[in-house]
């Protein structure tokens, strides 16, 4: 039997980077993946994947739509749709390699198969036990269905499915207008698919900013993506070639019905804990099926921790990132700490769409006093000449002392520019700090400076 430190059940974002922490830290840890390669969702079928993809398709975008304009002449690309799979699944070989690379280095054991944790102390793998000071359960989330949606992958698909189609299809529908959705909707969208989103819901982006949701709508709708909204899913017919999407709108109960060459279920993700043994275990589980966990990310049974998407809070591949490291620091004896009120998000759409914070919603159901600064990117010289003037930056703030409360941006670059906002956030800092700092010309990153000038004085070109 060997013994360790620490074992983390799982290789994903949270997973692999708590180990490395934890090695870093001098702890002997062990981490159990059942797949061929590391990384879990996140690089193997989630994040890394859909980016390249996303990229790819925007390249695509770019060439037919603003090569000529900047004259750039020519016949515009054609898809080799198997290229761009095998350009994708480069891009996952290098990223998992690389986290194989970071387990040697840090003299981390990769246990391989799927564990369970038949009781404190031990994890199964296999037919082998081993002994752990420390479990730490970072397994994840899957897919999750709705009630008369069978999920084959091959016609009615998840995110999985829809990242190794054989085919472009002709017709996709998109149950769900989250990011998976979106975003996937995105790429198909730019590769000559006709992309219907059917949300539940009156508004795309559940949770997001009400302005922004708006604003993002119109873009997509531009870009040639339909929606029905407020329409509730009955069934999926799925045919050999093709699938039937029955709905009803919420608002008369009528029923419709839409043909689709392929069905994306993208309803969001549950955790990822079949097979573990956490009923026989005793661990607590919340309402939602989460694992239960303190201020220290320690379950009910002494020693099992749990990080991720298998615990509450956003399903985000960098909180998972921030839990385990923390985690890691909590088992070596100093402080852990997550800052849950500074964690952005990001839609990697053409534009992007990233926010941290309060949104306005948010900030009335409070009742607290708030003020709007906001600045659009049609007033940056940058964006203009980057055919990238839609969208906008607005940062919310407090109406007393100016203290950055949140921050919504649609535009280019927005999962990057976000991050200048969430530094500024973690330090307590004014709006009028941000509008203080000299900003490079020209740059994307001069309209969040704009916008926090919004918050005082007024913007400068605008």
């Amino acid at each position: 039997m060997a013994s360790y430190d620490v074992i983390i059940i799982g290789s994903g974002p949270g997973g692999y980077v708590c180990a490395i922490r934890c090695a870093q830290l001098g702890l002997k840890t062990a981490v159990v993946e059942g797949r061929e390669t590391l990384g879990g969702t996140c690089l193997n079928v989630g994040c890394i994947p859909s980016k390249a993809l996303l990229h790819a398709s925007h390249m695509l975008h770019e060439a037919e739509h603003n090569f000529a304009k900047m004259g750039l002449k020519g016949k515009s690309p054609s898809v080799d749709w198997k290229q761009m799979l095998a350009y994708k699944d480069d891009v996952i070989g290098q990223n998992t390699k690389g986290i194989e690379f970071l387990f040697k280095k840090n003299k981390i054991d990769w246990l391989k198969g799927w564990g369970s944790i038949p009781e404190a102390g031990r994890v199964k793998v296999g037919d082998d036990t081993h002994e752990a000071k420390t479990i730490i359960i970072a397994s994840g989330s899957e897919a999750s269905s709705l009630p008369g949606v069978e999920i084959d992958e091959k016609v009615v698909v998840t995110s999985t499915g829809a990242l190794e189609l054989p085919k472009v299809p002709k017709t996709m529908v998109v149950i769900g207008a989250g990011v998976i959705g979106l975003e996937m909707g995105s790429v198909y969208a730019r590769l000559g698919t006709e992309v219907t989103v059917v949300e539940y819901l009156d508004a795309i982006t559940p949770g997001m900013d009400g302005e922004v949701q708006k604003n993002f709508q119109k873009i997509l709708k531009k870009q040639g993506i339909k929606f029905v909204m407020g329409a509730a899913v009955q069934s999926v017919d799925a045919l050999k070639t093709k699938a039937k999407v029955n709905y009803k709108l919420r608002k008369d109960d009528s029923e419709h019905q839409l043909d689709a060459d392929v069905v994306l279920v993208a309803t969001g993700l549950k955790p990822y804990i079949d097979g573990l043994g956490l009923d026989s275990l005793g661990v607590e589980m919340t309402e939602r099926g989460q694992i239960k966990t303190d201020d220290h990310w320690q379950t009910n049974i002494k020693g099992v921790y749990a990080i991720g998407d298998a615990i509450e809070g956003p399903m985000l591949a960098h909180k998972a990132e921030d839990e385990g490291m923390a985690v890691a620091c909590v088992l070596a004896g100093q402080h852990g700490h997550v800052n849950y009120g500074v964690i952005p998000g990001v839609i990697y759409t053409h534009p992007e769409v990233a926010n941290v914070g309060e949104t306005e919603e948010s900030l009335k159901d409070q009742g607290r006093a708030y003020k709007v600064g906001k600045f659009s990117f049609m007033g940056n010289g940058r964006a203009k000449a980057n055919f990238a003037g839609e969208g906008f930056v607005k940062i919310l703030a407090d109406k007393e002392t100016d203290r950055i409360l949140g921050a919504h941006i649609i535009g280019p670059m927005a999962g990057d520019l976000i991050h200048e906002i969430c530094v500024a956030m973690e330090f307590g800092a004014s709006a009028e700090d941000l509008a203080l700092t000299c900003h490079a010309h020209p740059t994307y990153s001069e309209a969040v400076r704009e916008a926090a000038l919004a918050c005082g004085d007024g913007p400068i070109h605008s």
